[in-house]
C-alpha cells in the first residue's frame, strides 16, 4: 500500500500519543449520564438536564460542539454560538430526555461528520444552527403529544429550515505538528437576509480540583492579552498559547457549578460556569465574566452580521509554544492536511470507483474517528462519593454497577454516538473495530483491548456491557471481530499477521468464555440463556427478566452466538498454534466444545426428548421455555434469534492442519469414536473448494432451510436488508396465553409500539446493521467452501438460481442502498422528506442512524450511530473488491 503523509505519521505513533494526543475527544452530551447522576434514585435524565448543564461542572468529562481535546481532556475546546434570538447561546447539541419523546431519547439537531485522517491531522465536521429562536419548547412538546404509534418529531419537522433561515457552519481541524492545531470557523448565510450571529471558540480545563483529591489540588489558569490571546497553564501539559485572529472580545469565568442558580445556595466563585453566557445573552450588561480577564474557562467573541448568501471565516490556532506570525501559511497548511486526507482515502478507497459510494464510505470513517471520546469513569469513587463533595444516597453502594468497584476507565473509546450514547457498549465496540482496522488497525486492536483490560473485565470474566448496567449480556463477539480485525491488519501488513496481539487477546478471551460457560450454561448442557443480548424486545417476554410462572428460557440466539464463540476461539488459537504449537491443546478443546454444543442444539429435552431448538416442522430455530409442569414450549416466532446459529461457521486449511499433528490426531479420534458428533457437523470429511474443511452447525439442508427464509420477501428480506422480525407476522402474529392473557408479537418495520426495554428500541422488524454483516461475512465462508456450484433461489420464489456469493452480495447491494441515491436523486434513509432529499446542502451529506424502516429504509433511532452502521464502508469496500477480482478473472479467460 502506499505510504503517504499520514500513513507514515500512523506508522510512528501506534498509541494515543504524538499524533493521535489531540483529536475530537469530547463527549456532545455529559449531562443525562450515568457517570454525573449522584441521585437518590439512580434518575440520571433529570440529574443534570440540558438546561442544567450551562450551570453545572460536570464530574467526569466534558461536552461541546465541534469538541476538540487531548487525550485525557485535561484542555478542551469546543465552539458555541448565538443567532441573537435564542433564549440561551448554543454550547452543545441538543435532545430529548428518554422521558420527554414518543420514542426515548433523541437528538434534535442537523450536524454532520464529513471527513476525518486517523491521527486528526485534518477534520470537518458540519452544523446548520437556524437564525430564528430554536425550537427548544416545540420539540418537546410535539414529541410528548405523540403516542408511539406515531413517529418521532424531528428538527426538520418544525419547519425551522423550511425558508433556509440558518447558518451551515463549517468547523475545520488542521495540524501542524502534535500540539500545533490549527482551526477555522467558514459560516454561509443560507437564508434571503442579513442575519447576526455571534460565534465563541471556547477553551476551558476539565475541572479536576474541586473532588478534593490531594494529587488534584492543582488548579490551572488562562489569562487573555489584548483580543489576540489566551494563555494557558496546566501542570500536566506546562503552557499553550490560543492564537485568535481579529476577536472582538476575550471573556472568561470559571468552570465551577453557579450554586445560586441550580439550588439556591453561596456559589464559590463570582464568575461561575455560565458566565460567559449570561454576559453574552445580556449584550454585555451581567458582570458575570472576570474582569481581570483570567479564569479556568474563556472565549473570543465574534459578533458578525452576516449577509444574505455571503461567507465569512474565523481562524484560531492553539500551539504549545509562541509564535510571531501565528496565521501565516495558515491556508497552505490546511490545503496541504487536505491533499494528504485525500491522497490517504485515495489509497484506502482504490477499489471504489463510484463517487456517490466513495463519498459514503468516507463519511462513514469519518463519523467512526469523530465518535472516539475520552472515557472517564472510576465506580469506585463514583459510588463512594469525593471528599469535597457531599456525600451520595447511601443506596448508591448496593445499587447500579456496585458489583463494579474495580472498573476504572480513563482512556479513548469508540462510542456508538457521542449524544445519544456517549458511554461505550461492548458489543457495538466489536463491530466498530472492523471498518476502523481499515484505516487505523492499531486503535482497532486496542480497542477490542481495552474491554479485556483487569481494570475492565470483571474478575469473574464478564466483559462489562454498557454504563447504564455493566452486568447486562451482550453477546460475545469479541472473539469475531479479533479474528476479523487481526485478518485486515495481516491484509495490510504484506499478510504479516500480529500474532503477540491475537495470543495475548486469547488468553482474556477465555476468562471471558469460561464465564459464559459457567453462568449462562447452568444446567451444563451446552444451551445458552444470556437474557436479552442487544435484542431488547424481539421476543414474547422481557428476557432480561425472570421468566413469568417459574419459567427456563433457553435460547437459539445465545446458543447459536456460543457455537459462533467457540469457533472463533478455534480459529485464533489454530493460527497461534502455528507459531506457538503449545495452543494445538486450545484448539482441541474449542473444536469438541463446539461439538457438543451442535449435539445440544440437535436435542434439549433429555434422552427421550423430541424438544430441540431446531423445528423440524416448520425448518427454523426457535427459544424453548420449560415450565415447571416439565413440559417444554417452542416460542415459534420467526425472528434474526432463528437466523444467528447461520453465524457459527468456520473454514481450516487441511495445509495448517497437517502442520498441527496433535490437533489433527485427536480431529480424527473424536470423530471416529464420537459418530453422534460427528454427524452434527458440516462435511468435515468432504473437501470443499480449495479443499478447505468445514465447521458448521448448518448442514446442507439446514442451511437452505434457513436461507430459503432468509432470502424470502415476504418474509425476512427487504429491499434494503434482512429484517430483525419475519413480515409473515405482519398477518400471523404469534400469540402465547399465559393465566388468561395473551402475549403477542406483532411485525414492526419502523419505531417500537411496546413498553419492553422501555419502547425506545426496536428489533420487531428493523433493519440492523450488525447482524446483517453478520450474515454477508457468513455467506462468504460458506461459499468459499461449496463453490459456485452450490446454488441458492434469489429470491425465494423469484425463480433465480445464484451461488451463495451472489446471494450475500446481493444483501450487501440493498444495504449499501440505504444510503446510495436512486435514479431520482433521493436516499431512502432520508424517507419522504423533502427537504433531506431534494436540497444539495443537505442531500449530500450522510447520517447513519441506529437502525432502518423494515419495509422502506427510513433511518430511525440514533441518527448518528456511525459506531456499527459505520459497517456500510467495509461493506462498499467488500463488494467493490469482489466485482473487481470477477472483472480480472472474466479478461483473464479472454485473454486465455
Amino acid at each position: 500500500m502506499a505510504q503517504g503523509a499520514e500513513k507514515v505519521r500512523l506508522r510512528l505513533q501506534k498509541e494515543n500519543k504524538g499524533w493521535k494526543k489531540w483529536g475530537p475527544y469530547l463527549s456532545e452530551r455529559q449531562w443525562g449520564t450515568v457517570r454525573e447522576d449522584y441521585s437518590g434514585n439512580g434518575d440520571a435524565w433529570n440529574f443534570i438536564t440540558h438546561e442544567m448543564a450551562y450551570s453545572k461542572t460536570y464530574r467526569w468529562g466534558e461536552d461541546g460542539i465541534a469538541g476538540f481535546s487531548d487525550s485525557k481532556q485535561h484542555i478542551c475546546m469546543s465552539f458555541a454560538f448565538w443567532n441573537h434570538k435564542d433564549r440561551n447561546i448554543k454550547e452543545r447539541i441538543f435532545g430529548l430526555t428518554n422521558g420527554e419523546s414518543n420514542h426515548g431519547e433523541d437528538v434534535k439537531e442537523m450536524y454532520y461528520y464529513l471527513d476525518s485522517t486517523p491521527t486528526h491531522s485534518y477534520t470537518k465536521m458540519l452544523y446548520k444552527y437556524p437564525q430564528n429562536a430554536f425550537p427548544y419548547d416545540k420539540l418537546r412538546q410535539e414529541n410528548q403529544r405523540r403516542g408511539k404509534e406515531d413517529p418521532e418529531y424531528e428538527i426538520t419537522d418544525t419547519g425551522i429550515f423550511d425558508k433556509d433561515e440558518y447558518f451551515d457552519i463549517l468547523v475545520e481541524h488542521a495540524k501542524a505538528d502534535e500540539e500545533d492545531i490549527l482551526m477555522k470557523v467558514t459560516i454561509t448565510n443560507r437564508g434571503p437576509q442579513d442575519a447576526p450571529l455571534t460565534v465563541m471558540p471556547t477553551v476551558l480545563f476539565r475541572n479536576t480540583w474541586s473532588w478534593g483529591y490531594e494529587a488534584y489540588n492543582y488548579k490551572p489558569m488562562m489569562n487573555g492579552i489584548s483580543n489576540r490571546l489566551i494563555e494557558l497553564t496546566h501542570r500536566k501539559h506546562g503552557k499553550f498559547n490560543l492564537y485568535l485572529e481579529n476577536a472582538d472580545e476575550l471573556v472568561f469565568c470559571e468552570n465551577e457549578s453557579n450554586f445560586k442558580k441550580l439550588y439556591g445556595t453561596a456559589n464559590t466563585t463570582n464568575y461561575p460556569k455560565d458566565g460567559i453566557n449570561d454576559y453574552v445573552i445580556s449584550g454585555g450588561k451581567s458582570a458575570t465574566v472576570n474582569p481581570n480577564a483570567i479564569g479556568t474557562k474563556g472565549a473570543a467573541l465574534y459578533k458578525r452580521l452576516v449577509k444574505a448568501g455571503e461567507t465569512i471565516t474565523l481562524r484560531m490556532r492553539l500551539v504549545n509554544h509562541s509564535i510571531t506570525e501565528p496565521f501565516g501559511g495558515f491556508e497552505d497548511l490546511f490545503s496541504k492536511r487536505i491533499r494528504e486526507a485525500d491522497e490517504f482515502y485515495d489509497d484506502v478507497q482504490s477499489d471504489v470507483e463510484d463517487e456517490d459510494l466513495r463519498s459514503i464510505q468516507r463519511q462513514a470513517y469519518a463519523g467512526m474517528l469523530w465518535s472516539k471520546q475520552f472515557y472517564y469513569y472510576n465506580v469506585y469513587e463514583w459510588l463512594k462519593g469525593d471528599p469535597a463533595q457531599p456525600s451520595p444516597n447511601q443506596g448508591r453502594k448496593w445499587g447500579r454497577n456496585s458489583g463494579w468497584k474495580h472498573l476504572y476507565s480513563a482512556n479513548l473509546i469508540s462510542m456508538p454516538d457521542k449524544w445519544e450514547y456517549p458511554w461505550f457498549a461492548a458489543w457495538d465496540l466489536a463491530f466498530h473495530c472492523v471498518p476502523l482496522a481499515r484505516v487505523d488497525a492499531d486503535f482497532a486492536k486496542r480497542q477490542l483491548e481495552i474491554l479485556l483490560r483487569e481494570y475492565y473485565m470483571h474478575p469473574n470474566g464478564q466483559i462489562p456491557a454498557y454504563e447504564w448496567n455493566f452486568s447486562d449480556v451482550n453477546p460475545p463477539v469479541h472473539g469475531w471481530a479479533s479474528w476479523k480485525v487481526y485478518e485486515i491488519d495481516r491484509e495490510q501488513n504484506n499478510g504479516v499477521g500480529d500474532i503477540e496481539f491475537l495470543e495475548k487477546i486469547f488468553h482474556k478471551l477465555l476468562l471471558n468464555f469460561t464465564w459464559w460457560v459457567n453462568q449462562k450454561d447452568d444446567t451444563g448442557n451446552n444451551i445458552f440463556s444470556g437474557g436479552f443480548l442487544g435484542l431488547d424486545n424481539i421476543g414474547v417476554f422481557d428476557r432480561s427478566t425472570p421468566m413469568p410462572f417459574g419459567g427456563k428460557l433457553q435460547q437459539a440466539d445465545a446458543t447459536g452466538w456460543m457455537a459462533m464463540y467457540t469457533l472463533n476461539m478455534l480459529r485464533i488459537s489454530v493460527e497461534v498454534a502455528l507459531v506457538h504449537p503449545v495452543y494445538q491443546d486450545m484448539a482441541s478443546k474449542f473444536f469438541e466444545h463446539f461439538l457438543h454444543i451442535a449435539g445440544a442444539m440437535e436435542s434439549i429435552g433429555g434422552k427421550n426428548s423430541s424438544i430441540s431448538l431446531w423445528d423440524e416442522e416448520d425448518q427454523f430455530y426457535y427459544d424453548v421455555i420449560h415450565i415447571p409442569n416439565g413440559q417444554s414450549i417452542l416460542l415459534k416466532v420467526r425472528s434474526i434469534v432463528g437466523l444467528i446459529p447461520l453465524f457459527a461457521v468456520e473454514l481450516l486449511d487441511p495445509q495448517n492442519l497437517d502442520k498441527l499433528p496433535v490437533f489433527k490426531r485427536r480431529v480424527e479420534w473424536v470423530l471416529a469414536n464420537r459418530p453422534d458428533l460427528a454427524r452434527l457437523i458440516s462435511r468435515w470429511f468432504e473437501s470443499g473448494k480449495g479443499e478447505n474443511r468445514l465447521l458448521s452447525i448448518l448442514r446442507g439442508h439446514r442451511m437452505k432451510m434457513i436461507l430459503k427464509r432468509m432470502l424470502d420477501e415476504t418474509e425476512f428480506l427487504s429491499d434494503y436488508g434482512v429484517r430483525a422480525l419475519s413480515k409473515y407476522h405482519e398477518e400471523n402474529p404469534y400469540k402465547f396465553y399465559i393465566n388468561g392473557e395473551v402475549l403477542q408479537v406483532d411485525y414492526t418495520p419502523g419505531e417500537a409500539l411496546t413498553n419492553i426495554m422501555g419502547g425506545n428500541s426496536n428489533w420487531r422488524g428493523p433493519i440492523w446493521f450488525p447482524l446483517n454483516y453478520l450474515i454477508f461475512d457468513s455467506l462468504m465462508k460458506f461459499h468459499k467452501y461449496y463453490g459456485e456450484d452450490f446454488m441458492v433461489e434469489y429470491p425465494t420464489n423469484s425463480g433465480e438460481l445464484k451461488s451463495i456469493k451472489d446471494a450475500a452480495m446481493g444483501i450487501a447491494d440493498r444495504l449499501i442502498n440505504i444510503f446510495k441515491k436512486d435514479v431520482n436523486g433521493n436516499r431512502a434513509v432520508y424517507g419522504h422528506d423533502d427537504k433531506m432529499q431534494k436540497d444539495p446542502h443537505f442531500n449530500d451529506h450522510i447520517l447513519f442512524y441506529e437502525y432502518f424502516h423494515g419495509d422502506n429504509g427510513r433511518g430511525i433511532g440514533a441518527s448518528h450511530q456511525t459506531g456499527w452502521t459505520g459497517l456500510v464502508a467495509e461493506l462498499i469496500l467488500k463488494t467493490a473488491q469482489e466485482r473487481n477480482q470477477e472483472i480480472i478473472k472474466v479478461e483473464s479467460e479472454i485473454s486465455n
